[in-house]
């Protein structure tokens, strides 16, 4: 029975599933396969490496870093991350990503994007994260403050906006039983979106991708839904911040991002057992 780890996105708020990750990577817990969202895409590679706290390190060393991500690296470069330094120089030269370990380690590994012309997700099975780099760095472009990522014949963006909880792709995927990381807490529900007017002017030679876009709360509280279903069934395990840390899209305090990741940790250890078990029942 193939084991997935589904991992929602959030910008900052996605050192909390570094945090999960990590643990999991210390008790010798490893899925088949990653399905990964924006924030989970970036953090599941390092998982999928067995690199545990390569995430929060390079967090910590270059979070103050404008090419990391600020209003300056948009108005300079027109995206929020700069490309060139995020995507190549920090896991090329800075803090080297083991792509030989990634490789080896036989993992599935999926990147999450939205399709700007069709309004739907992708799933791009990424086999080399340095010839796939822009897969991962299309899946974590969010729209408003990113360009377009053009790659493979495919117009894409951030892959929150079409699939925020890719579950069902997973299990489509052919994981049977999946571990999911939420990175918002218990009771947590999205809300219409106040300036899709503005979506729909910066996109309006994308009209579908506008419709998802203006759909997205509705799909995600679907979403949230049948997750508390599948994990009824005993077909998924989930782990969400188990308290409020308030975190923003690009938290500047390093505090507060390591309180962030520090609770992705103590949630997964208070919850291993239970993790271990989920993986070997029905194995």
């Amino acid at each position: 029975m193939k084991i997935g780890l589904v991992l929602e996105g959030g910008a900052k708020r996605g050192i909390y599933t570094a945090g999960v990750l990590d643990v999991l990577l210390e008790n010798g817990l490893i899925a088949d396969g990653v399905i990964g969202v924006s924030a989970g895409a970036i953090h599941g590679c390092s998982y999928a490496s067995m690199q545990a706290g390569r995430s929060i390190r390079y967090n910590i060393k270059y979070g103050r870093d404008y090419r990391f991500m600020s209003f300056k690296s948009l108005f300079l470069t027109g995206n929020m991350v700069e490309t060139e330094f995020c995507y190549h120089e920090l896991p090329e030269k800075l803090d080297p990503y083991d792509n030989e370990a990634f490789m080896r380690s036989g993992i599935e590994f999926y990147a999450v994007c939205s399709n700007v012309e069709t309004g739907q997700a992708e799933y791009i099975k990424c086999n080399d994260m340095f010839a796939d780099i822009d897969y991962i760095r299309a899946s974590a472009s969010m729209p408003l403050v990113s360009q377009i990522v053009e790659v493979g014949g495919k117009k894409l963006l951030d892959g929150g906006i079409a699939d925020s909880i890719p579950l069902k792709a997973a299990e489509n995927l052919g994981f049977e039983k999946n571990i999911v990381v939420l990175t918002r807490p218990q009771g947590y529900r999205k809300r219409k979106p106040h300036f899709i007017w503005l979506f729909s002017w910066l996109y309006r030679k994308y009209p579908k991708f506008v419709e998802t876009c203006l759909n997205r709360y509705k799909v995600y509280n679907a979403e949230l839904d049948y997750v508390v279903e599948q994990e009824k069934a005993g077909r998924a395990f989930v782990l969400r911040p188990s308290r409020l840390v308030k975190i923003s899209k690009m938290e500047q305090n390093l505090d507060i991002v390591r309180e962030m990741y520090e609770l992705g940790r103590n949630d997964a250890l208070k919850m291993l057992d239970k993790i271990k078990e989920f993986i070997e029942k029905d194995k």
